[in-house]
Parts: C-alpha cells; structure tokens; sequence
C-alpha cells in the first residue's frame, strides 16, 4: 500500500520539490491550495479573487506532479490553512502531512503560526514544511 501524503500550498509546486522532504515516489499524494486571501479582501468578503488563486495553484500542482510521475489530485481548500487540513484529513487519512510556506518575508498574515499550529493539532503524524519562493 503506498504511503498518502497530503501537501498543503499556496504556490504551484513539482513532484521534485516534494520529494525534497518526503518520499513521494511511491505516494498517493492530494494537493489542498488554500483560498489565501489579503486582509482587505477578507475584511471586505470578497473571495473570488483567493478562490481563482486557489484552483489555479491546485491545477498546476497537479499537473507538474503528474509530468514528473507522481500521483496527484488537486484541489482548493478553506483561506485557513489549519482548517484547510482538517477538512481534507475528513476524507484524505494523510498518513504525513506536507506544508510548503513563502519566505518569513513574503508570507501571507494566514500562513503565520501554521506549521507549529499543525504540528500541535495534527502531530499523530508528520507534519514537514517545506519553504519556497
């Protein structure tokens, strides 16, 4: 039985960056895009912006992942990150759990305390992070 790897991203990435922290060769792996929206938007309950985002990021991740023979779905997710995981988990029993962040720099406000707020409340298994620009 292969291993499920749940990857949680806000920017497309490849099979290649994903094996860089797990072992993805051998994976069923499901792609989550959180809907990341700024402040503003958010404020103003204006998603569709975020949401288009989302379904572009899961679609290129998808599409990247499955040229590099890594088996993928991808799909859009709630703006929090947290919430986000644990909807797909609903469906998804990940058995470890990838979050790829942007730089401390140029993180949206809803990737802050992410990958500590996933370790505490999904830490029965892996949860890796994976930064990237």
């Amino acid at each position: 039985m292969s291993k499920k790897i749940l990857a949680l991203t806000a920017e497309p990435i490849s099979g290649e960056a994903l094996k860089s922290v797990t072992e993805a060769d051998d994976a069923e792996v499901l792609v989550v895009a959180p809907a990341l929206n700024t402040k503003t938007r958010f404020w103003l309950s204006d998603p569709d912006p975020a949401i288009e985002r989302a379904e572009d990021v899961a679609a290129e991740t998808e599409e990247r992942m499955e040229e590099e023979g890594v088996d993928a779905v991808g799909e859009t997710g709630e703006s929090d990150p947290l919430l986000a995981i644990q909807d797909a988990l609903a469906t998804f029993p990940a058995d470890e759990i990838v979050l790829v962040t942007h730089p401390e720099a140029g993180r949206n406000w809803l990737e802050d305390g992410v990958v500590s707020g996933a370790r505490e409340r999904f830490g029965d298994r892996p949860v890796r992070h994976l930064v990237v620009d």
